[in-house]
């Protein structure tokens, strides 16, 4: 598998990674209209999302306050670690941010 990804998407293609930014509330949809008509979302939820993922450190999973507490409230709270300190985040100023590590308990 490793040598066809290196055949079909290049040299030093296994080097990359992932970062995934969560962050939960309200979002605006719909379908826009052009040459191709895609479906897109809209708001603050989803700016916050991208600042998740844009401060996280690679191959990690980093969310917000607002989903910690979701994942505490439905008993989760052992996927969670705290981020030390607060993190500076782009048009929010200082928030404290999570890693969240899926494990079996």
């Amino acid at each position: 598998l490793h040598k066809l990804a290196e055949d079909s998407l290049g040299p030093d293609t296994l080097d990359l990674g992932l970062r995934i930014g969560l962050h939960s509330g309200e979002v605006t949809a719909g379908v826009l209209r052009g040459e191709k008509s895609r479906f897109q979302v809209f708001g603050d939820t989803v700016n916050t999302a991208s600042r998740m993922e844009s401060s996280c450190l690679t191959n990690r999973i980093q969310c917000s306050q607002t989903v910690a507490d979701e994942l505490i409230l439905y008993g989760y709270v052992h996927w969670l670690q705290s981020r030390e300190g607060l993190v500076t985040v782009k048009g929010k100023g200082e928030m404290q941010t999570y890693f969240v590590n899926v494990t079996e308990e």
